[in-house]
């Protein structure tokens, strides 16, 4: 049985799917460079420690949910990293989202150290995680992810099995295009009705009753007339995201036109100050 769990990376997704595996019968031990956030999951039960190194140390299976480019290296392979600590046989857990690049590069680290690993990137915002629906792409052995099905549907609802370890970055940069598309086509589809003299809240009703009807456009739609863009899931990582998506796709050879100018709005909206706000943000920079 899983029982010593060490988390890493508590931001805005990851510090509630911590909370909730707090309600589980697990030793949870966590990290994070914001030492206020980690003190939070301190009172609620969970250790603390003090580098990822610690985090990782002695633990049946480790989790980290870490962004490319601010603290995936430093925090992995660093002399105070993962790597540095985790023992053979442990469960590595990679649950954030980066190019297939770094992921090999981990699972390939992990093979050498004789550590298992697991490419599983996470989907969802805040709110999903504070309320455990998550959905879960789970790239590697099928055995090794039934291992870890019950630990991980204390913050996933979804818990999806794609193939291999990779499958699942490759999976999530499908995901990750359709939403920040969808966000930026809402976007611009508000503005033009408002410049036509529609409310925001009428613009919705009308897209609710009809087959563009979408879970995503009836909740960020609602925040976006309220003028709320409180961080749900932060537009710089969205931006960041899209990159990704954009770089896999000429390495295939392939033009995505769409993605390529909704990663440029995003781009203007991460260069204007909006990247710790929500992504729905976007639309601020079409009300310009």
């Amino acid at each position: 049985m899983l029982k010593k769990v060490g988390f890493l990376g508590l931001g805005t997704v990851g510090k509630y799917m911590a909370m909730n595996l707090l309600k589980g019968d697990y030793e949870l031990t966590v990290y994070d460079s914001n030492t206020a956030t980690a003190s939070e999951l301190a009172t609620l039960g969970a250790k603390l420690a003090k580098s990822p190194k610690e985090a990782a140390k002695g633990m049946d299976i480790v989790l980290h949910i870490r962004p490319e480019k601010e603290r995936l290296r430093p925090d992995i392979y660093g002399e105070d990293g993962i790597f540095s600590g985790i023992d053979p046989g442990t469960i590595l857990v990679d649950m954030g989202t980066h190019s297939l690049e770094s992921t090999l590069e981990i699972a390939d680290e992990a093979t050498k150290r004789r550590v298992l690993f697991l490419d599983a990137p996470v989907w969802g915002t805040k709110e999903h995680a504070a309320n455990g629906l998550l959905t879960i792409l789970a790239g590697g052995d099928a055995a090794l992810v039934g291992r870890c099905r019950e630990l991980f549907s204390f913050f996933g609802l979804n818990i999806i099995h794609v193939g291999a370890v990779g499958d699942a970055t490759r999976m999530k940069f499908i995901v990750n295009l359709v939403q920040a598309e969808l966000i930026q086509a809402l976007s611009e589809s508000i503005v033009f009705g408002e410049k036509m003299g529609f409310t925001v809240d009428k613009i919705l009703e009308v897209l609710d009753s009809g087959g563009v009807a979408s879970p995503l456009f009836h909740s960020k739609g609602r925040t976006m007339a309220r003028g709320d863009f409180t961080r749900n899931l932060a537009l710089k990582y969205v931006h960041e995201q899209l990159e990704l998506v954009l770089d896999q796709a000429k390495k295939l050879n392939l033009e995505l036109p769409a993605a390529a100018c909704a990663c440029s709005l995003y781009e203007q909206a991460d260069k204007d100050g909006r990247g710790e706000e929500d992504f729905s943000a976007v639309i601020k920079v079409l009300r310009k």
